[in-house]
């Protein structure tokens, strides 16, 4: 019996030593949901961790939510304090797959990739489909993409005197440069 439990652990670590990860922990995220005629509304992560299995395209990262920085300091600690709540919710979460991805055929011209996954923020799961741009250049795989999300599929909720100053849709862009 510990023949086969040490099998099965080693074959299990086995494919994780071998399979081809790229990561970084300096992935730039931003999100937007400014309105016309109010303070933009746009905040960036410069520490967003994320990791690629180039063997299968699995891709995953990771922000702590008071990482989300914004030019007007009063904007950030309510959106730590009110929308993010980053005291209960400390991190946020994409765990999914670049769709039809592999390595060998990534160039140093950008190629469309569509990512398709998990995105876990405020406590809620939600699918998202992304739009990618993945190259591959002096031994690393740039990655820019975006998304939209909504502040109510992820229950935020805005407060009816600001509502008219935050956008319905919030714009997510991410810019990954990976190595091995």
């Amino acid at each position: 019996m510990k023949n086969l439990l040490l099998l099965i652990v080693t074959l299990s670590f086995g494919s994780v030593v071998f399979a081809q990860k790229y990561s970084t922990k300096t992935g730039k995220v931003t999100f937007e949901a400014s309105v016309p005629l109010f303070e933009d509304v746009f905040a960036q992560d410069d520490n967003n961790i994320a990791i690629i299995n180039t063997d299968n395209g699995d891709f995953a990262s990771v922000s702590s939510v008071k990482n989300f920085h914004f030019k007007v300091k009063l904007m950030e600690e309510h959106f730590n304090e009110s929308y993010g709540e980053s005291a209960k919710y400390q991190k946020t979460a994409f765990k999914g797959k670049i769709v039809n991805f592999d390595k060998t055929k990534l160039t140093a011209s950008p190629q469309k990739y569509t990512v398709q996954g998990t995105l876990n923020f405020h406590g809620v799961d939600k699918a998202v489909s992304s739009s990618a741009a993945i190259y591959f250049k002096d031994g690393k795989i740039y990655m820019q993409g975006n998304f939209v999300a909504k502040p109510a599929d992820f229950k935020v909720t805005i407060p009816k005197m600001v509502t008219k100053k935050v956008a319905e849709n919030v714009n997510v862009e991410y810019n990954y440069i990976l190595s091995k």
